[in-house]
């Protein structure tokens, strides 16, 4: 069944729209934003390349990374992104990414706690892992929210804008998922 959307209190993950191009470059170009994505900057024809290829692709085919665009319910404003990439095995990992306005209001967590729900129940994940460089503060805090549990801690594993970064790994499986939202919402 292809993918439409999820609904969460105050936002609307959906696919990536044309209409996105200017919001999505605004953040993702963000040096802020940037500092802890594996990207610098995109240039408009790269962004473009990303919502079109986005347009094709459906959560949970493996060895794709498929991302929500988060839409404030409020405004109908694209506020970022939760991405999520299917690994081998029903595992998977989680990202995210907002607009600096929208930093700090529990979006993230929202959004993230929705695209977990739909992982573990629609698609049948057993495990998710998220990463995290060890000075991100934020993204720690907000995996940890989440439920995940630090499994890893890889120091200087990877050579990262420049220098070499320490990351830690986190991960939730599906039963401890489950168990801990057993009302059924995400």
């Amino acid at each position: 069944m292809a993918f439409t959307t999820i609904e969460s209190s105050r936002l609307i993950l959906r696919r990536f729209q044309d209409a996105d191009l200017g919001a999505f470059l605004a953040y993702v170009n963000d040096p802020l934003v940037a500092r802890y994505q594996s990207w610098e900057s995109y240039t408009e024809a790269e962004a473009r390349d990303i919502i079109e290829k986005e347009k094709r692709l459906e959560p949970g085919l493996p060895g794709h990374w498929f991302t929500f665009a988060l839409e404030s319910k409020e405004t109908g404003a694209l506020v970022g992104h939760v991405a999520l990439n299917t690994l081998a095995n029903k595992q998977g990992e989680i990202g995210f990414t907002l607009a600096r306005e929208f930093h700090g209001q529990g979006l993230a967590f929202e959004a993230a706690t929705a695209v977990l729900g739909y992982a573990f129940r629609a698609l049948g994940f057993h495990r998710i892992v998220g990463i995290a460089d060890t000075d991100n503060g934020r993204s720690i805090a907000l995996l940890e929210r989440l439920g995940m549990r630090r499994e890893g801690h890889f120091i200087e594993n990877i050579w990262f804008k420049g220098k070499w970064g320490s990351e830690y790994l986190y991960a939730v499986l599906r039963k401890e998922w489950l168990e801990r939202h057993a009302d059924g919402k995400h």
